[in-house]
């Protein structure tokens, strides 16, 4: 269920293992792929994407950054992930990007992949052949399956279609959001800049050596016309403009939202023949770049329990999926939730904790002990899989 990131990368798994696999989604094609969202991809990510094929035009476009920065007090300091993890970096290329590679793969495959389906729904979830049945070109069609995958984010029906009292939930929501915008202007830094303000926090981010990417922290209710491009431009140039006299360059503002910040976790991930992956499962705060590569992670774990299965019918790695993914979703929380509290202003009143973040800016980029454990977390944990 959901043809984003996490549903057709796990129909791709399961190809390479000439598991059939159906994958339905209730979007157009091109609201799938033009949706802004993530674009750091982890350094294992990156990896699975080239072992399953998929790396062509991400080797060929990807942006490698081996680190980034972290302003405060008008200065940038650098964290230096390749030297500070061995050699591992993070790579800068867009969900859409992936979106588009895992669709051309899956037609490449011949394997069925439906956009605009309608009236979806769940049944049987509690036997060995659970269904869904769902209107294709406005016809119904019912799927008997052996194992449905809920990859229909976080307002999809997989979720939902879960009784009450077989599911846990856990949720914080912060006092502020994101106002992002898409600009045509080459990026002003080879490398991501988070910036710590006592206006609040801002993030310097690009797409393409051509699209520069940037977030402001801004009330969660804001309203988009109260934030004309000129007001934008100037407070980024505020909050980012560091004492060396760097700044993200200015071009036309191609895309302008504001998203929510969140931390959500649903437990178990799995109920009996249905498995959760990516957003039905778990949000994070985008501040530690882990949604799109948490996902990604899910649906590797899953396809290699789904493998196991069908090569000797034992379930031990089916029934282990939800404890393995939960144990790195709870890690990917924590890592999320301390950059965001790190770099937020929660009050623009409360002068101590705006000193306590400095003095703890001021420990992160002086120590590398600190440094080691951020740039860790970013480039992303090993995957932690039963044997």
């Amino acid at each position: 269920m959901g043809a984003g990131p996490a549903g057709l990368l796990l129909g791709h798994l399961l190809h390479l293992q000439n598991i059939d696999s159906y994958i339905l989604e209730n979007r157009a094609e091109d609201y799938v792929i033009e949706r802004v969202r993530a674009g750091v991809l982890e350094h294992g990510t990156v990896q699975l994407l080239l072992d399953a094929g998929l790396g062509e035009r991400l080797r060929r476009e990807g942006l490698k950054h081996e680190g980034i920065y972290i302003a405060f007090r008008g200065r940038r300091h650098r964290i230096d992930f390749a030297e500070l993890t061995g050699g591992r970096f993070i790579t800068v290329y867009g969900q859409n990007e992936v979106v588009k590679d895992l669709i051309a793969a899956r037609r490449a495959a011949g394997r069925p992949l439906a956009f605009e389906t309608g009236q979806a729904s769940l049944h049987e979830l509690d036997s060995t052949r659970p269904r869904i049945r769902f209107h294709e070109q406005g016809q119904p069609r019912e799927l008997l399956c052996d194992f449905i995958a809920g990859c229909d984010g976080f307002h999809g029906i997989s979720r939902s279609s879960i009784p009450a009292d077989a599911l846990r939930f856990y949720d914080k929501e912060y006092p502020f959001a994101w106002l992002g915008i898409l600009a045509q202007a080459p990026p002003a830094s080879d490398e991501l800049v988070y910036s710590f303000h006592e206006r609040g926090f801002a993030l310097f981010s690009m797409r393409s050596p051509a699209i520069t990417r940037l977030y402001l922290q801004c009330s969660p209710g804001e309203s988009l016309a109260a934030w004309p491009d000129a007001r934008v431009w100037e407070e980024l140039q505020a909050r980012l403009r560091a004492e060396d006299g760097w700044a993200p360059q200015q071009g036309p503002v191609l895309q302008k939202g504001v998203t929510g910040m969140r931390s959500f976790v649903a437990s178990p991930m799995r109920y009996e023949r249905l498995f959760l992956a990516g957003d039905a499962a778990h949000i994070v705060p985008p501040t530690g770049a882990k949604g799109l590569n948490l996902a990604a992670a899910d649906v590797y774990v899953l396809a290699r329990a789904i493998a196991e299965y069908y090569r000797s019918g034992h379930e031990r790695l089916l029934g282990e999926y939800s404890d393995t993914c939960l144990r790195r979703v709870w890690k990917a929380q924590r890592f999320s939730w301390w950059m965001t509290s790190m770099l937020h202003r929660f009050s623009l009143e409360d002068d101590f904790d705006y000193r306590r973040q400095l003095a703890e800016l001021d420990y992160l980029t002086g120590s590398r002990a600190a440094m080691q454990s951020l740039a860790e977390n970013y480039v992303g944990l090993p995957l932690d899989l039963p044997s």
